[in-house]
């Protein structure tokens, strides 16, 4: 009877772990898309109209957290010329 409970006891465990490991998982993928996307918008603003924003841990850490939407402020900062 111990044996089944300690059995049942770890399977669930291991159910939670790995529904815990999915979310984080899943979670980091959408964030590297969004910093590489974010990247790329800033990437093409910086060629496209020259603005000079540096790809400082700053920049990268707003874009992986905002995204296309990180970069777009980042753009918008610079061009009003209140930062970068």
């Amino acid at each position: 009877m111990v044996t089944m409970m300690s059995e049942i006891f770890i399977l669930l465990i291991a159910i939670i772990v790995a529904v815990i490991l999915y979310k984080v998982l899943k979670t980091a993928t959408k964030m590297a898309i969004n910093a590489v996307l974010g990247l790329l918008v800033l990437f093409i603003a910086n060629a496209v109209l020259g603005l000079g924003i540096a790809y400082t841990w700053l920049v990268i850490l707003v874009c992986a957290i905002a995204g296309v939407v990180g970069a777009l402020l980042m753009i918008i900062l610079s061009y009003l010329g209140i930062a970068f």
